[in-house]
């Protein structure tokens, strides 16, 4: 028995080689490229082109075009000498002018607000590597999950060709009268049942199949293998938590605003010109459409602003404190969740140790009851309770050896190791 099942092993392996395989980290990777969310990286970088885009035409010369006419139900009027030439003026007056004002010192308030801008997108870009990271514990759980039915489909497989070898030889026994007819068909419903379990646990993998499928956005063909992890060791020294680049990243944006409010407050000076064609022209006295021209420097700054600024810049440090403290809060909670993980191994570590030795035990049982099987000495019923134990043990190997990889991974993320960058 114990070498048919090496065979059936070595033939599976071949059969695994030659189909298609999916690892872990390849599904890690697959989330991070298709998941939809993933393309709001290169989506909120556009944006932000544009928007400083925008700040930087700010700098660019301001044209203005404007035109207007009026009628006034007064004018100034002059005293009227004798012999003077001067008209009064008209009530009715008009003017058009093109107006050009140039930025030429801002207090550096564009090169600010453009900072600002980056300091956004690179927080809001992390903000969409914090996401993709946490459904790395949902690819695990499909993954997983379709590793523990695979191990368990390729053990019934074999569970029931040893059955049924075990039934060819209950036959030749009935055949001769060795044993009772009854065992054989005891053996069969037995075998019905097995292959029953065979059906739920391949439509069970093909369910979750697909839920990882949907996830990491690829279509996979229902004999894909998906390979074991390897854990040769967990890394204890480092913390890389997408998340914690996040929180320090919001105190780069509140630092970047502090610096926006900083320069609103310095003087801002502009170069201007107009010229213009209009009646009266610059020369109120010469009642007549004339066209003009000035140039020249202003000047604006805000000396006294009633604190507005201070209070802006205290309530972003406070904003500051609040980041600061859900950013202990998350290494609390992630401390006490790598303990937990780290406990869960442990636990699992010593019933796989466990499971070694009771199938052992198992198979000694199993040999024995074959053994009294042919002769006659047990029934069908008693054999098939030792064979039921021993691949209930086998299934419990599995499940907890599957269990033990979950666990690592799942330490793996809370950890940040499986970060990529």
């Amino acid at each position: 028995m114990k070498k048919l099942s090496i065979i059936i092993t070595i033939l599976l392996s071949f059969v695994v080689n030659a189909q298609q395989s999916l690892s872990l980290e390849e599904c890690y990777s697959l989330v991070n490229e298709n998941y939809p969310i993933a393309r709001q990286t290169e989506l909120l970088k556009n944006r932000t082109d544009q928007e400083i885009s925008v700040l930087e035409k700010g700098k660019l010369p301001k044209v203005d075009l404007n035109a207007q006419a009026t009628y006034q139900s007064e004018v100034i009027e002059l005293p009227q000498f004798p012999n003077s030439s001067v008209e009064p003026l008209n009530k009715d007056q008009y003017r058009a002018t093109l107006d050009v004002n140039q930025l030429i010192y801002d207090g550096g308030s564009i090169k600010a607000n453009s900072k600002l801008k980056m300091a956004e997108l690179e927080a809001q870009q992390q903000m969409v590597a914090v996401n993709l990271y946490q459904l790395k514990n949902r690819v695990n759980q499909y993954y997983f999950s379709i590793l523990l039915l695979q191990e368990q489909i390729n053990l019934l497989v074999i569970k029931q060709i040893q059955l049924q070898s075990q039934i060819d030889e209950v036959k030749t026994g009935v055949k001769y009268g060795a044993i009772l007819p009854a065992s054989e068909n005891v053996l069969e419903a037995e075998n019905l049942k097995v292959s029953q379990q065979l059906s739920e646990a391949n439509f069970d993998r093909k369910k979750a199949l697909n839920n990882l499928s949907t996830l990491i956005n690829k279509e996979l063909s229902q004999d894909v293998i998906l390979t074991n992890p390897k854990f040769p060791y967990l890394l204890s020294s480092t913390f890389l938590r997408p998340e914690l680049q996040y929180f320090d990243l919001q105190n780069k944006q509140i630092e970047s605003s502090k610096e926006v409010i900083s320069k609103s407050n310095l003087p801002k000076i502009y170069g201007f010109a107009q010229a213009g064609y209009g009646n009266p022209g610059l020369n109120m006295l010469d009642n007549s459409f004339q066209d003009f021209y000035m140039i020249g420097l202003k000047a604006n700054w805000n000396v006294f602003d009633w604190g507005k600024n201070k209070a802006q810049k205290q309530a972003l440090s406070v904003s500051q404190e609040i980041v600061d403290t859900e950013k202990e809060t998350f290494q609390l909670n992630n401390d006490m969740q790598m303990k937990e993980a780290d406990y869960e191994i442990s636990k699992i570590e010593a019933l796989i140790e466990a499971d070694d030795g009771i199938i052992i035990l198992r198979e000694k049982v199993l040999e024995t009851a074959t053994s009294q099987l042919k002769n006659g000495v047990i029934t069908s019923s008693e054999y098939l309770i030792e064979f039921n134990n021993l691949y209930e043990s086998k299934i419990s190997q599995k499940l907890h050896e599957i269990q033990l990889d979950l666990a690592k991974a799942n330490y793996r993320v809370i950890k940040g190791e499986t970060n990529n960058k």
